[in-house]
């Protein structure tokens, strides 16, 4: 692992756009392809809700491989969408998953000490989100305390997902290698960050704002900036494989196919 100076965060933003660019339409079917998965298992009662988080490792292994794939000059394929499931870490991958779920779950009632459990319950949809909810108790700080927890469980996944299904690391060794991945690249992950709040956020909301009022109509601001919101979201997916390859070097050649997990 390199020690990476604050610059390289601009140029994982800019490299996932250069991907992106290569093929369009076929990373945006492989998003739309997950998206309509995750809607799917919304359906079933209870773990439906759970089911999403638990699979965000496997289902990141997707926009990983597509990125190799683009990067070889090859096509992306909508059978990318499930590889994670057929990678031979695909327990620990599930494993990885879960904790993803229980530090959520810890991160979010980690809230109910600023507002008391208004964010625990709204989210879980034992009150309803509105104005004067949000305005009469302390959600918004809790939401960001809620945040500022998960951060270290952040950094311990953020790179967790790669270095079990492509360099076969245990998920303990996975999760600790990439929690120093991310502390040693500090600097560069805080202008990773602050370009994707500036442009996947506020540039998003400032464009559609303006259409809205040029077009006097509020719903032209929302049939703007979802299109636009979506796409650079596979956008940033896409940054995220630069970001890994600047850390811990090419994607392994061929792709881990056969491999046994430990």
């Amino acid at each position: 692992m390199e020690k990476l100076p604050a610059k390289t965060g601009w140029l994982w933003v800019t490299e996932g756009f250069a991907l992106f660019r290569k093929q369009p339409a076929e990373l945006s079917t492989l998003f739309f392809g997950y998206m309509f998965l995750m809607l799917a298992l919304g359906i079933i009662p209870v773990i439906g809700q759970l089911m999403p988080l638990i699979l965000v490792p496997l289902f990141s292994m997707t926009f990983m491989h597509a990125c190799v794939h683009i990067e070889a000059g090859k096509k992306v394929y909508p059978n990318l969408l499930l590889v994670g499931f057929r990678s031979p870490f695909v327990r620990n991958l599930i494993k990885l998953g879960t904790l993803y779920l229980l530090a959520a779950i810890i991160a979010i009632s980690a809230s109910a000490l600023i507002d008391g459990g208004v964010f625990v319950q709204a989210i879980t949809g034992q009150i309803a989100i509105d104005a004067e909810t949000v305005r009469n108790s302390n959600m918004t700080l809790a939401m960001l305390f809620s945040a500022f927890v998960y951060i270290p469980a952040a950094m311990a996944f953020w790179y967790a997902a790669p270095l079990i299904a492509w360099q076969g690391m245990g998920v303990g060794k996975a999760i600790f290698y990439s929690f120093f991945a991310v502390r040693r690249a500090s600097k560069a992950f805080l202008i990773y960050g602050l370009a994707w709040v500036t442009i996947g956020i506020i540039f998003p909301v400032i464009v559609s704002s303006i259409f809205g009022m040029l077009l006097n109509s509020p719903n032209a601001s929302i049939f703007i900036l979802l299109p636009v919101s979506l796409v650079l979201t596979v956008i940033m997916y896409c940054s995220f494989y630069p970001s890994y390859t600047h850390l811990f070097g090419p994607a392994p050649d061929p792709l881990p196919s056969s491999k046994q997990e430990t």
